[in-house]
C-alpha cells in the first residue's frame, strides 16, 4: 500500500474506540438478553464483528501490526426463530450446471427417444441444446442427474440446499412459482452451500503457505515410494446454521 493510501493514525485510534464502543454495546446486551435466540444480541455480535475487522485492517495498514485474536467474519445468517417443534418441513434446492459437451448432451437425449419410439411415444426434439435438456429433466430425477451430470454433458456449478421448519405444510402450488421467494430466512433450519467461490479462497490460502517440497525430497532421497497420490480432491461444503 503507497503512502498516499495508508490511514492516518487519527482514523487507526477512531477504529480503536469504536471497537471499545461495540465491546461495551454488546455486553450490555447480552447481559439483558431476553432468551437464547435474543435478536440484539445477533445485531451486536455482527457490529462488534465489523468494528473489530475495521480497526484490524486499519492497524495494520498504518502500522504493519495485527491483533492477537482471530476477527469473525459477520454472520449474515439471521437466529432460528421458527417452530421448536415443526410438524411440516420443506427442503429447498437449486443446482447451476454448464454445458460443456452439447453433443454428448443431445446424443443422450436421441438415445432417450429411441426408447421412446420403441415403446410408441413419438417425440423428436432431440436436435436443439433446450430440447435434450427437456427430454433429459424429463426422463430422469434430478438428484440421478447431479450423479451422473458428466454423462450428459454437464459440469457442475454452484449449488445450494436449505432445510425450513414450518407449523403446517404449505397449499399444493403456493410456491411453485417462485420457490425461494416465500422462504422466512428465520425458519431456516440449515442451509449447505457449495461454490467454487470456496475453492478459490481455499487456494488464495494455500498459496500463503511456504513449498517444503524441495526441502523435503533432498531428506527423503532414499526413502520408499508409498504409493501413488491421490486423484482429484474432496468436495469442500460450506454450512451455515
Amino acid at each position: 500500500m503507497s503512502d498516499a493510501a495508508q490511514p492516518t493514525a487519527a482514523e487507526v485510534r477512531a477504529a480503536a474506540e469504536a471497537v471499545k464502543t461495540a465491546l461495551d454495546r454488546h455486553l450490555a446486551v447480552v447481559e439483558r438478553r431476553s432468551g437464547e435466540d435474543d435478536p440484539a444480541v445477533y445485531q451486536a455480535f455482527n457490529e462488534l464483528a465489523a468494528a473489530a475487522e475495521a480497526y484490524d485492517e486499519l492497524l495494520y495498514d498504518r502500522y504493519d501490526e495485527v491483533t492477537p485474536f482471530e476477527i469473525p467474519g459477520a454472520d449474515e445468517t439471521p437466529p432460528y426463530t421458527g417452530p421448536e417443534e415443526p410438524n411440516a418441513l420443506s427442503v429447498l434446492i437449486r443446482r447451476d450446471y454448464a454445458v460443456v459437451e452439447p453433443q454428448r448432451l443431445m446424443a443422450q437425449a436421441r438415445r432417450i427417444e429411441a426408447a421412446d419410439d420403441e415403446a410408441g411415444v413419438g417425440a423428436d426434439v432431440s436436435d436443439t441444446v433446450h430440447g435434450a435438456l427437456g427430454v433429459l429433466f424429463g426422463e430422469f430425477e434430478a438428484d440421478e442427474i447431479a450423479s451422473r451430470h458428466k454423462e450428459f454433458g454437464l459440469e457442475e456449478g454452484d449449488s445450494t440446499l436449505w432445510v425450513t421448519a414450518s407449523d403446517e405444510s404449505a397449499e399444493p402450488g403456493e410456491w411453485l412459482e417462485a420457490p425461494f421467494d416465500q422462504v422466512d430466512p428465520q425458519q431456516v433450519v440449515c442451509r449447505f452451500d457449495v461454490s467454487a467461490v470456496f475453492d478459490d479462497e481455499f487456494d488464495d490460502d494455500e498459496d500463503d503457505v511456504p513449498d517444503l517440497e524441495e526441502d523435503l525430497d533432498t531428506d527423503l532421497d532414499e526413502e520408499p515410494d508409498e504409493g501413488p497420490d491421490e486423484e482429484g480432491e474432496p468436495e469442500r461444503l460450506r454450512t451455515d446454521h
